[in-house]
């Protein structure tokens, strides 16, 4: 069954490979939703027991993908910025409620484990369609203050016209042009960080990151992963409580539904050396 299925994922590799652009086109759209179809019921695959071929295979696709997605959202993020009401219209994007869903769930944990309306979060990695922080900042952290992270300037002008629609949001919401390794005491006024899943591709990287992020966040702040399992970890990276070292593992969630990404919370003990 695993081996059926590592094949059918190849088989769309070899033809994401080929393409000449990964812009969004029927072709490309048509390719990523059968890749997504194949990856998200349950399965037995486990990463480590595959052949280094195909974990190569495997990190190429991700950052395939994840190329695919970002221009995706940007084409989207740029149409949405050129109608009247950029926030009222969100749920145009095709993976709207997949993101509705996530958050929901996230902020279900983040409250289990107290943190019900932080004063600041800080997302890194929003992209140029920063759906998370509105969602939370519109259904779920009423009050909150977001700093959006990514080093694309790109993605954060166009962000920065769909929130210019809204005064409110506006001030709520700012979105900063850098390296989230070049951020250091600032990341200590954040009771959240948000950590998307494709900011840190390979292991190492990830936990340098996340290694990064621990030094100088303040003690008792919350750190929310996303991380993938199974045949879904062909889309995105896995991350595992070894790959949090210093952190107090809180909760790993793994969904069964449309929504991809599992959950990992963990908090920087109050106490740290």
């Amino acid at each position: 069954m695993a081996s059926a299925l590592v094949t059918r994922i190849h088989e769309i590799y070899d033809s994401i490979v080929k393409l000449e652009s990964l812009k969004p086109s029927e072709h490309v759209n048509t390719l990523l939703t059968h890749l997504v179809k194949l990856c998200i019921p349950p399965s037995n695959i486990i990463i480590e027991d595959l052949s280094q071929e195909i974990q190569d295979m495997r990190m190429n696709l991700i950052v395939l993908s994840g190329h695919a997605e970002g221009l995706l959202e940007l084409e989207f993020a740029t149409f949405l910025s050129k109608t009247p009401h950029p926030l009222k219209n969100l749920d145009l994007f095709p993976y709207y409620g997949n993101y509705v869903k996530l958050a929901g769930l996230e902020y279900k944990i983040l409250s289990e484990h107290g943190m019900v309306q932080p004063k600041k979060v800080a997302f890194v990695g929003s992209g140029p369609l920063p759906l998370t922080s509105i969602v939370m900042a519109t259904h779920h952290m009423k009050s909150t203050h977001f700093d959006n992270f990514d080093i694309d300037e790109a993605a954060n002008y166009v962000a920065r016209q769909i929130i210019a629609s809204d005064d409110e949001f506006e001030k709520r919401m700012k979105f900063v042009t850098r390296d989230i390794m070049d951020v250091t005491e600032e990341l200590g006024e954040y009771d959240c960080i948000f950590l998307a899943a494709l900011v840190g591709i390979c292991k190492e990287e990830k936990i340098k990151i996340v290694g990064h992020i621990r030094k100088y966040m303040k003690g008792g702040g919350l750190l929310l992963v996303r991380s993938a399992t199974a045949a879904r970890a062909f889309l995105y990276p896995v991350v595992k409580e070894l790959d949090l070292p210093g952190f107090e593992l809180l909760s790993i969630f793994h969904p069964t539904d449309e929504v991809i990404n599992s959950v990992v919370l963990a908090r920087k003990p109050i106490f740290h050396d």
